[in-house]
């Protein structure tokens, strides 16, 4: 009886949240911006009224954890396809392919080997008839089979903030010749450089970076109030990691430990990758007894956790500084006051999501998603389907307002505090019957059968 009393309950609450919902006829054209660096926190150490204003009209995210290692390559194409670094292939800003023998680096990324192991969201969307843009998003110019997306930009570091946003409000409003994008993705390097050249715990410069970040959210929404979008457009901003105070004091040198002639550097810091050239375990030895600050692995005992040992290009040794450490070959001399590339447990290296628009709620707040969530949600959408990724939309339905969504915790509250008060209720019934059980039972009479044969004879 109680289960059927609770299984009522939770009935009603669904049913509840579901009339509360409403529906959305059709796709609706998705905006997708990124802030490089923005860390996650600082939305609470610095003032940013036109984000809050944003969110307050949508709905917040308030820590991403991103994908291992947490720079800026492997996490912008880990948001538009949902994978892990090391199923997508971009697994670092310098890597080493052992089968075409090539190098990548960041200033020379433009060669589709790298780029094709994952097809991107402005490609897949495509495939569903969508015209898509992408302004200076990592791997948008680069052709994936054979295709980029219908407008894009090279990066250009000269090109501001608006006239970056002037192009794609245009590629969204469509012309004369033809529709408008669907699915349009928008890159901006603040506060990443910012906090590289002075470090996150600098607040006189990290509040001047972030006042002009929170100024070109301004300017996102009066653009697109300007040009009849805003309502009628999702827009989702993000970012795709945090950063970490580094100092002069928390260097690891490996020169200290190991010769370079043993080994061939491919990455250096805070994930270093190298390849050795000499006896193997010695190498590895040597670089795990190296500091106490710096953790080596072999390829096949890095962490499944990390969900970075499944793909050629990782290579056979890598090191992991800990948070704040930098690993350097040889001097004294730090390269920057603020990295990122750590371990992406660390709240300091986690960005954030804030979403707006017809397609999401208002005014809800939710503590964490996984980062490579946010690609089957884009998908949803869009109403494309998604390619295979290691996302899921248990989480990111939740910011839905045509989903109805379970808050775990307060429903197991709440079946919690039903249960509680019907075993109350149940209790005092029984111990009202029992007391009745114990008092003065009331008078009946005998009842005296006339035919039996073993009543005495009376006189």
């Amino acid at each position: 009886m109680l289960l059927k009393i609770v299984l009522g309950f939770l009935c009603g609450i669904r049913a509840l949240a579901a009339d509360n919902n409403t529906a959305q006829e059709g796709p609706l054209p998705l905006l997708l911006v990124s802030f490089d660096g923005f860390r996650a926190d600082y939305l609470q150490r610095f003032p940013m009224p036109n984000l809050n204003l944003l969110y307050s009209q949508g709905v917040l995210v308030e820590q991403l954890t991103n994908v291992f290692i947490t720079k800026t390559f492997p996490n912008h194409y880990s948001l538009v396809t949902g994978l892990y670094a090391e199923s997508h292939g971009i697994l670092a800003s310098n890597m080493y392919d052992p089968v075409s023998h090539k190098y990548f680096h960041t200033y020379n990324d433009t060669d589709p080997m790298w780029w094709s192991q994952a097809r991107p969201l402005w490609i897949t969307a495509q495939d569903s008839g969508y015209k898509t843009a992408a302004m200076m998003w990592p791997g948008s110019d680069v052709t994936i089979g054979n295709r980029t997306a219908t407008h894009f930009l090279p990066y250009d570091s000269t090109m501001t903030f608006q006239q970056r946003l002037g192009n794609i409000t245009n590629w969204m409003l469509g012309n004369k010749k033809e529709p408008g994008v669907m699915f349009a993705a928008l890159y901006w390097e603040e506060p990443d450089r910012t906090g590289h050249i002075f470090g996150p715990d600098n607040t006189t410069a990290m509040a001047k970076a972030l006042k002009e970040v929170d100024e070109n959210i301004g300017l996102l929404m009066s653009e697109l109030k300007q040009n009849g979008l805003w309502g009628r457009v999702n827009v989702l901003v993000t970012s795709d990691h945090g950063m970490a105070q580094c100092s002069a004091e928390r260097l690891i040198q490996l020169d200290d430990c190991l010769d370079p002639e043993n080994y061939t550097l491919v990455d250096l810091t805070p994930v270093a990758a190298l390849i050795p050239r000499k006896d193997p375990e010695l190498v590895f030895e040597r670089l795990n007894k190296c500091h106490k600050h710096m953790t080596a692995y072999l390829k096949k005992a890095i962490p499944d956790r990390l969900h970075y040992r499944n793909n050629e290009r990782i290579q056979p040794i890598i090191l992991i500084a800990d948070e704040g450490w930098t690993i350097v070959q040889r001097g004294n001399k730090l390269p920057r006051l603020g990295d990122h590339g750590y371990d992406n447990s660390l709240p300091s290296m986690h960005p954030f999501l804030a979403a707006v628009g017809p397609s999401f709620r208002q005014g809800y707040r939710t503590s964490s998603l996984q980062s490579v969530d946010i690609y089957p949600l884009m998908c949803h959408l869009l109403s494309v389907p998604p390619q295979p990724n290691n996302g899921t939309m248990n989480g990111a339905r939740c910011l839905l307002a045509d989903e109805s969504c379970w808050d775990v915790p307060l429903v197991v509250g709440l079946v919690v505090c039903v249960l509680l008060v019907l075993s109350f209720i149940t209790l005092v019934f029984r111990l009202m019957s029992h007391r009745r059980s114990l008092g003065p039972r009331p008078f009946q009479r005998l009842q005296i059968d006339d035919d039996d044969d073993d009543d005495p004879l009376l006189e």
